[in-house]
């Protein structure tokens, strides 16, 4: 199928300085949620973004553009960054990996570099471009390119499937999206809540069955976005152009026409498009080029609604600190949605928040007899780390807050660290509150001596009187070790249950009642040796990486913690330390290490036969 020959060559390296988002160093205090993102997103990196200034005040960094490229790999997060393009050189994010997210950036000043600003050629999977401001235009007088610098470029060897939502792309003479390599597969594009204007050859560009156009804007005007843009015929493109590969479906969109004759655009090379034009409005005529198909529902009128929609950024500050311009939307929307955050309130009148302490990191468990759901009051951030299950929920903090919002009655509480707990605005003990460990842990053994491990995300007790040192049994923070044989080992713990190992023998275990398999908790090979970073008693937060030989799992060895956020993939990690301990079983040898920080290595082989 016809495609249009690519504006940035697959083949070529960069002419620039690269570096990846998650070796962005430690020059600055860093907190534990820095440390979550694992990119660089929130820390101090002014030695490896260049003259990169923190904003504490608007909680952004500045990053000024000078030929660099900023790899996003997988899993990573990359986010409140305001990226000076003023200086008239080049700037890069290239996103290599899926399952990542890129959030409140705004690219501030008219853009004469050379290239594309976002790149995006990644595995399989997803990944969300939120808030993101490209408004500020850009010119052809740095470029090389026939059609001058574009916004976003998807390659076609792309296969993960990407969301832009609340972005603003403005000016730009090659393409504001350009993501019609969709075409070819599996990947796809979901414009979510975006606006663009003047966008030289197109705004929206797209052509998988899969791709959808929704809540969007995009038309030409004469604005003049300053010294050395415009002049030529790429400063007007189409709003929407649809390449042959599938029917792109749009809805409650609105395109106009201006010095470009067309709103909308299917077909190209000789291919056919085909557009289901939904919900929305239009002004002008539409092209359907080499027997293209645009099916306009009822629901379509003549008369466009042009207005920037509510919630996306209309300034690079305004997307760097994560918020939008008073004066998007529509004057009726903020009635709307006080109206819906009323409703919810109605119907979940009680909020519980979590209020971090920077001391030391919190895990949390509650349980209501109600409904609940994240919420942002008082400032808390709505994350992936915070989980609920039916009208159960838990989480971590440090130095931020977490809230949820639900009805009924606070059943269950358990709080492990120094945060402090408010149901509805007034402090509470967490003692109040069910048992201090919920939960129960059976093994049972089956007449031959069987040695186990169990971890929790929590606090771990042996229950009953029995000493532990009678009945052989380690217990040391979230983790117990034990042995049995025809009798039963009881365990009351906090938190989640992370790992259950059978060493030797068998045994049947058993959690809150219910009969579990082990296999289903944790990874269960038994490695010889351990690895331990030490940042408790660094200057500065390490961060670190590391490959072995062989298999490698997280381990709560010496009391170190299990977290999340230190990425296992395969025999290669990398994480974070600073007033904690992080720790490793491994296998075989420890063939590369990367430290940057003081943190401390305690590499200690067979290490259980000690």
């Amino acid at each position: 199928m016809a495609r249009e020959s690519s504006v940035l060559n697959d083949s070529e390296s960069a002419d620039s300085e690269d570096q990846s988002a998650d070796e962005s160093g430690n020059s600055g205090l860093l907190h534990r949620r820095s440390y979550m993102k694992l990119a660089g997103a929130t820390t101090a990196a002014a030695a490896a973004f260049g003259a990169s200034a923190s904003a504490d005040e608007n909680d952004y960094d500045v990053i000024r553009a000078r030929g660099q490229v900023i790899n996003i790999g997988r899993g990573e997060t990359f986010e409140n960054k305001l990226i000076d393009v003023s200086t008239g050189n080049s700037v890069l994010l290239n996103v290599t990996g899926a399952d990542s997210v890129i959030r409140n950036i705004g690219f501030e000043g008219l853009y004469r570099g050379d290239q594309f600003l976002v790149s995006i050629n990644a595995d399989r999977g997803d990944i969300l471009f939120e808030n993101i401001y490209m408004g500020d235009g850009a010119t052809k007088e740095g470029s090389s390119f026939v059609h001058g610098p574009g916004a976003v470029f998807m390659h076609r060897g792309n296969d993960a499937s990407v969301t832009f939502r609340r972005c603003n792309v403005q000016g730009f003479p090659n393409n504001g999206f350009y993501c019609s390599n969709t075409a070819s597969g599996p990947s796809s594009v979901h414009f979510d809540t975006c606006f663009g204007k003047n966008n030289g050859v197109t705004t929206f560009r797209c052509a998988s069955g899969n791709d959808v156009i929704e809540n969007c804007v995009a038309y030409n005007d004469n604005t003049d976005y300053g010294p050395g843009y415009g002049g030529y015929t790429e400063t007007n493109g189409r709003p929407v152009w649809v390449w042959n590969g599938g029917t792109v479906t749009i809805r409650d969109s609105h395109f106009a026409d201006g010095p470009y004759p067309y709103s909308l655009v299917a077909g190209a090379n000789g291919s056919p498009g085909s557009v289901n034009f939904e919900s929305g409005g239009y002004r002008g005529d539409i092209q359907r080029a080499s027997g293209s198909t645009v099916s306009v529902g009822d629901a379509v009128s003549t008369s466009p609604d042009l207005s920037v929609p509510d919630g996306v950024p209309t300034s690079a500050e305004a997307a760097a600190s994560g918020t939008a311009s008073a004066d998007s939307g529509t004057g009726g929307a903020d009635s709307t949605d006080d109206e819906a955050d009323e409703e919810d309130d109605d119907q979940l009148p009680n909020v519980i928040l979590f209020d971090g302490d920077d001391s030391d990191v919190t895990r949390y468990e509650f349980e209501v007899d109600g409904d609940v759901e994240p919420s942002n009051y008082e400032g808390a951030t709505i994350d992936d780390e915070a989980e609920i299950e039916d009208s159960l929920a838990s989480g971590v903090v440090a130095d931020w807050k977490d809230a949820f919002r639900f009805s009924g009655d606070l059943e269950e509480l358990t709080v492990d660290g120094p945060a402090t707990v408010l149901v509805n605005d007034e402090a509470i003990d967490p003692a109040d509150y069910g048992d201090d460990l919920p939960h129960v842990l059976e093994v049972e053994g089956q007449g031959s001596p069987t040695s186990f491990e169990i971890t929790v995300e929590g606090t771990i007790e042996l229950a009953g009187d029995d000493d532990p040192e009678d009945e052989a049994t380690t217990v040391s923070g979230s983790t117990g070790q034990s042995t049995v044989t025809d009798g039963t080992q009881t365990f009351r713990f906090s938190g989640a249950l992370t790992d259950v190992t059978l060493i030797d023998g068998e045994a049947t275990v058993s959690l809150d009642g219910e009969e579990i398999d082990p296999a289903d908790y944790g990874d269960h090979e038994v490695l010889p040796h351990a690895l331990v970073i030490d940042g408790t008693n660094a200057s500065e937060p390490s961060t670190y990486s590391f490959e072995a030989s062989g298999a490698v799992v997280k381990s709560t060895y010496r009391d170190a913690t299990i977290d999340d956020e230190d990425v296992v993939e395969g025999r290669a990690v990398r994480g974070a330390v600073s007033n904690w301990l992080d720790a490793y079983w491994f296998d075989g040898d420890i063939e590369e290490f990367t430290l940057c920080g003081d943190a401390t290595v305690d590499v200690q082989y067979n290490v259980r036969e000690q």
